[in-house]
């Protein structure tokens, strides 16, 4: 006869609080902001229920929404590819004994407490065509160069990408330094006295040991990626002819610029839905894989 397992009731009494916060902060607003989205509103007078056609209008006769889509495509493989990569080689160089590593590690580190506005107004004077940094640097070596970084529709996406991503070099590389310093120096020192070479025991040994760690840096930087806001707003605030504007940055004008709140909260239904369909096949896929 089967043993009856008895319930703690204790651990859910302690549980039931923060599942009441979860609920109320976030399941709710959440339920809330997809009923909104079904509705024609301007936030202050009477809503009228129009169903799905929010979301058919966006898909269908919204160029600006399309390219918002397609901006933040580009902003999340830019940000795993390139973020990742140089935040994991930051992490190899950091985790080495030299002098002056604990400072290197939070002078990289730095810029991910200073706020986003502050991080735009460094980088519209590093972009100024006139006194910018950039091309008074140029200019001081005798290159004859000089580019509107920001007011360029054509690389004003990839000069917002190149700010963002010395903001946020900070906490993956210290999520990768973490993974790093937990790899056993037994298992590299193995590896080395069978020949391995340091290449090898990086791409061989200690990336596949990083898994778990690979996990959560992709699925925070693909919700930083599709989230960004701030510096984008900071600096371009969508333009020049909408070259640089995100789904948030949109959702921002249609709320609140244009009272459109049905529309607006559509966006942001949009943002979440894209997240999910990303970030929760990967992480099953992974967790599948263990």
């Amino acid at each position: 006869m089967k043993k009856k397992t008895k319930i703690d009731w204790g651990a859910y009494a302690f549980m039931i609080p923060a599942g009441i916060i979860y609920l109320s902060v976030i399941v709710a607003p959440v339920c809330y902001s997809f009923f909104i989205s079904l509705f024609k509103w301007n936030g202050i007078g009477d809503m009228e229920f129009v169903g799905a056609k929010n979301y058919i209008q966006l898909f269908t006769n919204d160029p600006i929404f399309i390219t918002a889509i397609k901006n933040n495509l580009i902003w999340i493989v830019l940000t795993v590819f390139v973020t990742m990569t140089v935040a994991l080689a930051f992490a190899v160089i950091l985790n080495k004994k030299f002098k002056g590593r604990t400072f290197f590690r939070g002078f990289f580190y730095f810029p991910c407490v200073i706020a986003p506005i502050a991080v735009s107004i460094i980088w519209r004077w590093i972009y100024n065509p006139n006194i910018g940094f950039i091309n008074q640097f140029c200019q001081a070596l005798g290159i004859n160069f000089s580019q509107s970084w920001i007011s360029d529709p054509n690389v004003s996406l990839y000069a917002i990408f190149a700010a963002s991503l010395w903001q946020a070099i900070g906490q993956p590389m210290i999520l990768f330094l973490a993974g790093l310093q937990a790899v056993s120096i037994d298992v590299l020192e193995a590896a080395t006295i069978d020949g391995a070479s340091g290449i090898k025991k990086f791409f061989f040994i200690t990336v596949p040991l990083l898994k778990e760690t690979f996990v959560i840096v992709i699925a925070t930087l693909v919700v930083a990626a599709m989230k960004v806001f701030d510096v984008v707003q900071g600096l371009t605030g969508g333009g020049p002819n909408n070259s640089t504007q995100m789904l948030s940055t949109y959702m921002y004008s249609q709320t609140f610029q244009y009272n459109n709140v049905g529309m607006g909260t559509t966006v942001a239904c949009i943002m979440v839905i894209i997240m999910l369909v990303v970030i929760v096949p990967y992480v099953v896929f992974t967790a599948k894989e263990d």
